[in-house]
């Protein structure tokens, strides 16, 4: 699942969490904002235009659920974050591709050299997962082209 550079919603927000809750607090989040909004568990007395709102409700709780429950799409969408926060933070300084690093091959990683003496390093595994890296001495990040 990626979710590169789209807007996206605040999956945590959704369900009344935080990034740091580890899977059982999410789900008890999750479990209590699901009897609170299905679809079958709304009153007859609700207006129509409120039951929409709820089932709309219902429907971003089940999604924040599905990226947040799974290990690996959670993990996804932290480093998505992350990067995102970087970007508003930091802006990028270069833009370089993958294949124009050099190859550490004794720590197994990539590796450039920044303005300012330091450098950028990223895993192989990184190299597939995130897209900025951030320079070891100062605060530039570059963007990762593939």
């Amino acid at each position: 699942m990626a979710f590169k550079h789209l807007p996206q919603k605040d999956w945590y927000r959704i369900l009344g969490a935080e990034p740091s809750e580890n899977l059982t607090e999410l789900k008890q989040k999750y479990q209590k904002l699901v009897l609170l909004y299905h679809p079958d568990k709304q009153s007859a007395d609700v207006p129509a235009g409120e039951v929409e709102e709820r089932v709309q409700r219902f429907i971003e709780i089940d999604q924040a659920w599905k990226i947040l429950g799974n290990e690996e799409t959670k993990k996804e969408y932290d480093l998505q974050r992350h990067e995102d926060d970087l970007m508003q933070t930091w802006p990028v300084d270069a833009q370089i591709y993958l294949e124009d690093m050099s190859w550490n091959k004794g720590e197994e990683c990539y590796t450039s050299l920044c303005r300012c003496g330091g450098k950028y390093t990223v895993s192989r595994n990184e190299a597939e997962e995130v897209s900025l890296v951030c320079c070891d001495t100062c605060s530039l990040i570059i963007e990762i082209l593939r």
